[in-house]
């Protein structure tokens, strides 16, 4: 199969799919492709700060969007040995500390969007394989493969590399990226809420090590805890059980939830912690966006956030040019934009993490 778009972007994701819409909306004919049959992962980052807030408010993203999937949290917490010892609340009274939609429903929301619109074309369950062109002399498209195995050509002006912290298209493109170790990786998992949890952040210091409860629409809680980088193999050949009651014990109100969901190793996702900076975000005919630009750790939920401002800026920029053909020249004006935001916030993210411990010589009187 064959076919032809203005903009191919690949990775249906928040930046990817916001991005898609956002051209389909004005007309350019845009394909979306996605590896995965159901957009939104299990464990990813889902909590919008005030960019990402900004970022859907000015396109009326949240009307698409019910109202029992969207829950604003309305404070932090910090705590150790079972006490709450800091606490910051929103600047404003009607503020909040970040908002949580899960990505499913955002992804579900802004697909139903974009295909109301005739320029819009999403192909899920398809893997690129190879790009067509070259950096020199451009990019004009694509081949992948559908869950059949069969192949498609998608000719383009422009490739959106959208897809992730192991993008393919960056790879395939041979950009050069530098990665950051931040010392730690992390443990995923989720729970029900007890009745009467509020809608809070809860930061705790668990011997030694950052714990983190973020509420969650739809009543649940996702707890983040970190490990010692590389840590993996042989924690997961210790026993459970004292690992697990070291949380119980921090958060005894939590006990019966993390019992019923969390029974063995395996009820944990872990994730790889670092961070990324692409040297270039741009080539002939190819650019990219989010995670795949530049990675970023779970701290301060910066990732989601900056990837949507991606794809606001970068839809903005598309929409100015407008052309049958993109050089990195032409593309130079976003990725200077946007580079110096997203560094600041990388800088900002390791700053966080060496300074936590901090926010424990507060006690609350």
């Amino acid at each position: 199969m064959k076919l032809e778009c203005e903009v191919c972007v690949v990775g249906g994701g928040p930046a990817g799919t916001l991005l898609s819409c956002l051209l389909a909306e004005q007309g350019v004919s845009t394909i979306l492709v996605e590896r995965q049959s159901v957009p939104g992962k299990a464990f990813r980052g889902e909590i919008l700060n005030d960019e990402g807030q900004e970022v859907i408010q000015k396109h009326k993203l949240l009307e698409q969007i019910h109202e029992d999937y969207v829950l604003a949290s309305t404070r932090i917490e910090y705590w150790e040995h079972q006490q709450q010892v800091k606490m910051v609340k929103p600047a404003s009274a009607d503020g909040n500390v970040g908002v949580h939609i899960p990505q499913p429903r955002f992804l579900e929301a802004l697909l139903k969007q974009a295909s109301t619109y005739e320029s819009f074309r999403y192909l899920a369950c398809t893997t690129v394989t190879a790009l067509e062109g070259n950096s020199e002399q451009g990019y004009t498209g694509l081949i992948a493969r559908d869950k059949n195995g069969h192949e498609i050509t998608i000719d383009s002006s422009l490739i959106v590399g959208a897809d992730g912290r192991y993008s393919t298209v960056r790879k395939l493109a041979q950009m050069p990226v530098t990665n950051i170790r931040h010392g730690y990786d992390l443990l995923w998992a989720k729970i029900t809420a007890p009745a009467g949890w509020e809608p809070v952040t809860r930061l705790a210091r668990v011997n030694g090590d950052q714990l983190a409860l973020f509420s969650q629409a739809e009543g649940y809680i996702q707890i983040g805890w970190n490990v010692e980088e590389g840590s993996f193999p042989t924690l997961f050949k210790q026993s459970f059980e004292p690992f697990i009651q070291r949380f119980t014990e921090a958060f005894p109100d939590l006990k019966h939830s993390v019992h019923d969901h969390i029974r063995s190793w395996k009820d944990f996702v872990p994730l790889d912690i670092f961070s990324s900076r692409s040297d270039t975000w741009a080539q002939n005919g190819l650019v990219l966006i989010g995670d795949a630009a530049h990675t970023m750790t779970p701290t301060g939920a910066f990732g989601l956030n900056a990837a949507l401002k991606d794809a606001d800026v970068l839809a903005s920029e598309l929409l100015r040019l407008r052309q049958k053909s993109y050089t990195a020249g032409d593309l130079k004006a976003f990725e200077d934009g946007r580079r110096q935001a997203v560094t600041e916030l990388q800088e900002r993210q390791l700053t966080m993490e060496s300074t936590f411990h901090e926010h424990f010589l507060h006690i609350v009187q």
